[in-house]
């Protein structure tokens, strides 16, 4: 559903958000070293000479050659794909927890690094070529991808279709986009019984009570409207631990220094230097690449954490300064009254 959700996914991502500062926008992962220098209240922080060495090595980093980086990076046994400023990006991170493990501050940085797992949500739902004001889309496909933060791994995948109770019979636009056929949803779950085996597979994974764990999407869309429309016409609650999530598309512009232009799923994988794997707007194909994507911003050093979430039925961001909280254990939401 890339396509058709594009251009709401950057409508909606531009409109202010609650209790919103530009501030928290753009701290989704961590500070680049690049910005401004610390102020005076935690100027004794960053007093350690170690900041002036990574200061240093940055300079030298920004004045190297993609041939440079690349070399660089094949003689530390690091990937060597990506357009340059993500090469830089990786260079950069390599140095600095190399330095910063060789002060007592290890300990305090590497804590609540990152959840456990992440699981990464891209629902498919249906649609019109020209969707008409007002129309409802209902999600069809629900696809759960378990990513390991820890071996940068997918551990497991979950995938069920769902029955529409609105737009019962599909449109031939959405067939051919989805992939999705009209047989496949006649056959499946009304979405209360799918998400109730979404919880159940969850709890089977010992999300939420032995494991920290947060939900991850493609932007905004998928949580603050599929989910919160499909919830409505379903008549149950919204469920409380898809109530955060991270938005790759913030964290990944934050981090790389990229314009928003430049989040599109395909744009992200071909400037990490990579490939769609896959059937385009197959739900949880789409999942399995922007697992992949996590993955290798957690490996370039990203620290993913959550960014947006869902208040009164609005959508609102995440200050980076909050404290880092996996999800609840999931539960099945109750009926609304």
């Amino acid at each position: 559903m890339e396509d058709q959700k594009e251009n709401i996914k950057y409508q909606d991502e531009n409109q202010p958000k609650h209790n919103d500062t530009a501030a928290q926008d753009k701290q989704c992962c961590t500070p680049d070293e690049k910005e401004k220098p610390p102020s005076a209240s935690n100027k004794s922080e960053f007093s350690d000479p170690v900041y002036k060495e990574i200061a240093l090595a940055n300079g030298h980093i920004n004045r190297m050659s993609k041939i440079e980086l690349s070399a660089k990076l094949a003689e530390l046994k690091l990937e060597t794909r990506g357009v340059k400023d993500v090469l830089k990006k990786r260079l950069k991170s390599y140095y600095k927890k190399q330095k910063l493990m060789q002060t007592v501050q290890t300990e305090s940085i590497s804590n609540d690094t990152y959840y456990e797992y992440i699981c990464v949500v891209d629902f498919e739902a249906t649609c019109e070529e020209s969707n008409p004001p007002g129309y409802l889309h209902e999600i069809i496909e629900f696809p759960v991808v378990l990513v390991n933060t820890h071996t940068l791994e997918i551990e497991d995948s979950f995938q069920q279709y769902v029955k529409p109770e609105v737009n019962s019979q599909l449109s031939d636009f959405c067939v051919q986009l989805t992939g999705i056929t009209q047989e496949t949803v006649d056959k499946a779950d009304t979405f209360p019984n799918v998400l109730q085996k979404v919880v159940d597979w969850l709890k089977e994974k010992e999300l939420g009570t032995k494991h920290k764990y947060a939900v991850l999407t493609d932007g905004s869309w998928d949580m603050s409207k599929f989910l919160n429309i499909q919830c409505h016409i379903s008549r149950i609650r919204y469920p409380q631990f898809a109530k955060k999530w991270i938005n790759i598309r913030k964290a990944y512009g934050n981090f790389y220094k990229v314009p928003r232009t430049q989040t599109k799923l395909t744009t992200m994988l071909g400037n990490l230097g990579m490939k769609y794997d896959g059937r385009p707007h197959c739900g949880l194909d789409d999942s399995r690449n922007i697992a992949r994507i996590a993955m290798r911003m957690l490996q370039d050093g990203c620290v993913l954490r959550v960014n947006e979430r869902m208040h009164a039925g609005q959508l609102m961001s995440v200050s980076s300064k909050a404290p880092v909280e996996g999800a609840p254990p999931p539960h099945c939401p109750h009926s609304r009254n």
